[in-house]
């Protein structure tokens, strides 16, 4: 028994909760920071350590509003599984974001550096994808 369209999409749902999991994570960890360092709401200044907690949360968010869409656009256009495995490493950059930018600034970088690629390559994709279905119907 084949798998049918709808089938093929569990996995990259799969990795849209995991993303959202992520995101919701580095949320509970300002909330957590906040309590830790002092800093009460709306303030979102003061101790560096939590800065960067909250700069994580926020780029996080920045990050989710392409990947998203590029995650899903591939999917649908280009090849559910492979959008997967792409937004799969897009999950593991922004960990690593989160653990070397908790650590220090300078050490956010391999892990945005993942995410970004990761993006692009999905971005890139759908672009090739749909402009395939306009030439090729």
């Amino acid at each position: 028994m084949g798998l049918s369209a709808l089938d093929t999409l569990v996995w990259p749902g799969l990795v849209t909760v995991a993303a959202l999991v992520v995101y919701y994570g580095l949320s509970l960890n300002v909330g957590r920071a906040r309590v830790r360092y002092g800093v009460a709401p709306p303030e979102t200044n003061g101790n560096p350590d939590f800065e960067r907690v909250l700069r994580v949360q926020e780029n996080t968010t920045e990050q989710l509003v392409l990947f998203l869409p590029s995650l899903w656009l591939y999917a649908l256009f280009v090849n559910p599984l492979w959008a997967a495995v792409l937004g799969s490493v897009w999950v593991v950059g922004r960990v690593l974001y989160a653990l070397g930018y908790y650590e220090a600034s300078e050490r956010r970088t391999p892990g945005f550096a993942v995410s970004v690629v990761a993006t692009l390559i999905l971005l890139g994709g759908a672009l090739v994808g749909l402009l395939r279905r306009l030439v090729l119907p």
